[in-house]
């Protein structure tokens, strides 16, 4: 038998993980595959400086394999970030389940993810995210720890989404004030692209303070259940970024700021809990810059989700949980500020913050 020959296309496409555009220096990628079960996962491990790298699963179903690892190498390089500026001594970590949950997730497949999170000894804990429920984290700490976001009655902090939409909310607020003068959204329109979890929270506290909510999403039945509950007008049309807006939130999938849309956003502010919403961080965090819309750094805004499911390791309750996630709101505001004082995007800001902090702490050791 003779060994099959690549060509220079099949070459560059298999380049290894660290030739990878999103590969930022991670410590540790690991592959999981259980024919069993039909899993197949990987799990992102980018920095554990400041402590174990925690970050939650999503279940997608990947066009291909090549983007499941790029998004877990950007997403868990974001969870060191949000960490970081969020004063939470966590690093950052993620992990991606291959596959479409509503119809090939079981409670085999989750019980065999957590046993390889379990093999990691620690370094990773994971936690809810994009086609989880808290259930699924129930499932996992039948085999490991190292999992948060489990269900209250089992001694968990529940679901994280009510935590991020809150501190979204905060991010949002701090942008306004910095943007238009003042805290208030009513009267302000705001449009929510991804009414999943955390997305129909964020509406409700629009809706609560008196803002013009305009949802879109790709689930028909979501759309006409949320507007139905809060009065929430839905697009319908196929160029949602054209729209007339105050505030643009993306709450669904990364990347919605993009070449083609960049210059199409009408909003003033973007404040979103999508994470990874920049397509490429530095071309066009600057894009925004230059036409004058005030970006919220994700990872910043976020942070309302891990800040909740840190609790369930360090032990503090609601109401630490609920200032914590408040503090959001002032962080927002003096990364705003610095970008501007600086002359430097917002991004850049909150990443220096976050960067700084984790330098600090390996000159420690």
């Amino acid at each position: 038998m003779t060994a099959d020959i690549l060509t220079p296309q099949e070459l560059k496409k298999a380049d290894p993980v660290f030739g990878q555009l999103s590969f930022n220096d991670h410590e540790q990628i690991v592959f999981c595959n259980d024919k069993d079960t039909g899993l197949k996962a990987i799990i992102g491990i980018h920095n554990t400086v400041l402590g174990p790298a925690l970050g939650g699963t999503r279940m997608w179903n990947y066009a291909t394999e090549w983007d499941a690892l790029n998004d877990v190498l950007r997403l868990s390089r974001g969870m060191s970030f949000k960490s970081a500026i969020t004063g939470l001594n966590l690093g950052g970590g993620k992990a991606v389940i291959i596959g479409d949950a509503k119809t090939q997730k079981t409670p085999e497949l989750m019980k065999r993810f957590g046993e390889f999170v379990h093999s990691l000894s620690g370094k990773y804990i994971t936690a809810e995210d994009v086609g989880m429920e808290t259930a699924d984290m129930d499932l996992v700490r039948e085999v490991t720890p190292y999992v948060t976001g489990i269900s209250e009655s089992k001694g968990g902090a529940g679901n994280p989404s009510p935590i991020t939409a809150y501190g979204v909310f905060m991010g949002m607020k701090a942008a306004s004030k910095y943007t238009f003068g003042s805290d208030n959204l009513e009267g302000r329109t705001v449009l929510v692209q991804g009414i999943g979890h955390v997305g129909e929270v964020l509406v409700e506290h629009v809706t609560n303070e008196g803002g013009n909510v305009i949802i879109s999403d790709i689930n028909e039945a979501r759309l006409e259940e949320v507007s139905k509950k809060y009065g929430a007008e839905i697009y319908r049309g196929d160029d949602v970024y054209s729209v007339p807006m105050d505030i643009y939130a993306p709450c669904a999938l990364g990347a919605t700021v993009n070449d083609e849309t960049v210059n199409k956003i009408q909003a003033k502010v973007i404040a979103g809990a999508a994470n990874n919403q920049l397509a490429d961080e530095n071309i066009h965090g600057s894009l925004l810059q230059q036409k004058g819309i005030v970006y919220a750094p994700d990872f910043l805004i976020n942070a309302g989700g891990i800040i909740n499911v840190y609790a369930e390791l360090e032990n503090y309750g609601k109401q630490e949980i609920i200032r914590k996630t408040e503090n959001i709101y002032d962080t927002t505001l003096e990364i705003m500020r610095t970008a501007e004082t600086s002359n430097i995007t917002t991004h850049q800001a909150a990443l220096k913050v976050a960067l700084e902090r984790i330098e600090a702490r390996k000159n420690q050791k």
